[in-house]
Parts: C-alpha cells; sequence; structure tokens
C-alpha cells in the first residue's frame, strides 16, 4: 500500500502536485473513456448510437454504462419513438466537469 493518494483536485496541480491526480480512476478504462468522449459534445445520444460509435456490444456498453450511472456522471433516459422503446445516454453537470479535468490532466502529462 502507498500513501500517494487515487485522485486530487484542481488545487493539486496548483499547489504543485503532480497532474495525474486530477485523472478520474473511473475514467482509465478505455471503454468508458470512451462513452464520455462520444456524450461529450451532445446533449443526449440513443444507445444504439454510442454502441455503434464505441465499437461494443449491447451487454458491455450497459455494464459499462451502469457503472457512469451509479458514479452519477451519466443520466439513462428510457422512452418510446413510434412503438420501439429507446434507451438515451446523457453525460450529468458533474460528468462534463470530471471529463473536463481528466482531459486537462491528460493533457498535462503529456506535455510535460
Amino acid at each position: 500500500m502507498t500513501d500517494e493518494p487515487t485522485a486530487g483536485t484542481g488545487a493539486d496541480a496548483k499547489r504543485g502536485g503532480h497532474p495525474r491526480h486530477d485523472l478520474a480512476p473511473l475514467l482509465n478504462a478505455p471503454v468508458r473513456l470512451s462513452v464520455v468522449a462520444a456524450l461529450a459534445p451532445l446533449d443526449k445520444a440513443e444507445f444504439g448510437f454510442v454502441r455503434d460509435l464505441v465499437e461494443v456490444s449491447d451487454s458491455v456498453l450497459s455494464k459499462q454504462v451502469a457503472a457512469l450511472e451509479e458514479a452519477g456522471w451519466v443520466e439513462v433516459g428510457k422512452g418510446r419513438v413510434g412503438r420501439r422503446p429507446r434507451t438515451w445516454l446523457s453525460l450529468t453537470a458533474e460528468g462534463r466537469a470530471v471529463y473536463q479535468r481528466h482531459l486537462a490532466a491528460l493533457r498535462a502529462i503529456a506535455l510535460g
């Protein structure tokens, strides 16, 4: 076990801490990061659209979305288009903020 924190706040980087402290561990999984990145520029997206964009199966996307929903970063909405059931995904305000912090930390790490 290490004394190193697993996640920090923007204040860590301002105090001279390494930007990795601003990474969101939940977004270290490539599929979850891809889902959040797909949703970031949109108000909402249909489940099937995200599935196809991220190139995963329904079950894989469902599992990853459930983890993001549990964290409060993604909202799942159900409804119908005509007679067909549909599921829509959207980022919450918190999800957008976490994603932006994560991207900023990645940039800071990559650019040194």
